[in-house]
């Protein structure tokens, strides 16, 4: 697929956020990525439905939410409602008959079904649910927080994932979370990851908007 970058609205400005959200729009951004965080299952708290309405309300690409939250399955409806068009659960807030549920209840609503792992998580926990989803999330950083430094063990598990995916013959694609620059995103596209969040990477820029084509078109 080619190169998508996902801005996180974590890192946006929040007292303008109508204004961040319209220079992702201009910008070479592909999506908008919202973490969705409880203060349960990550030890902090970002924003819910009210602040994920207002951006839906302006974005003009994809939305793709990656909810860091306890018992998520009782929230797909509402994303899919919302107008996400990608929707990831962690591997570690559920267990498998929930994580089944999850993926069942977002394939029904047609939504791109996505599962999150942390960086503590073997790629092989995914093996049984690789022909079942559309994406995986490879964190980058330990969730919960923008801003903080690269995992490198990171892009081994990205190559290691990419192997397993061949090898089950299964039609998803990667997403990494976390850490992602102009240093690192060329090698972990070339192992075999899509699409690439960009937070602080985008958003702590003086110009946001090269910033973003500068990852876009990084080699």
């Amino acid at each position: 697929m080619p190169r998508v970058i996902a801005p996180s609205m974590l890192s946006a400005d929040f007292g303008n956020l109508d204004r961040d959200c319209r220079m992702v729009n201009r910008s070479a951004a592909g999506w908008f990525h919202l973490d969705v965080m409880d203060g349960v299952f990550v030890p902090n708290i970002s924003f819910g439905f009210p602040v994920c309405k207002a951006i839906a309300e302006v974005a003009a690409k994809p939305m793709d939410a990656h909810l860091m939250i306890i018992e998520p399955w009782r929230y797909i409806e509402r994303f899919a409602a919302l107008g996400v068009r990608y929707l990831s659960v962690h591997y570690e807030a559920c267990n498998d008959r929930r994580l089944r549920e999850c993926i069942k209840l977002m394939r029904d609503r047609g939504l791109g079904v996505g599962v999150a792992i942390n960086p503590e998580t073997p790629a092989e926990v995914l093996i049984p649910y690789l022909r079942l989803i559309d994406f995986v999330v490879v964190m980058g950083v330990h969730p919960g927080y923008s801003g903080q430094a690269y995992i490198p063990e990171t892009t081994e598990k990205v190559g290691v994932l990419a192997e397993m995916i061949a090898g089950a013959e299964a039609d998803c694609f990667i997403e990494v979370d976390g850490g992602v620059s102009t240093a690192n995103i060329a090698e972990l596209e070339r192992l075999g990851a899509g699409v690439f969040v960009a937070g602080s990477a985008a958003f702590s820029s003086a110009d946001p908007i090269a910033a973003i084509k500068a990852l876009k078109e990084a080699k």
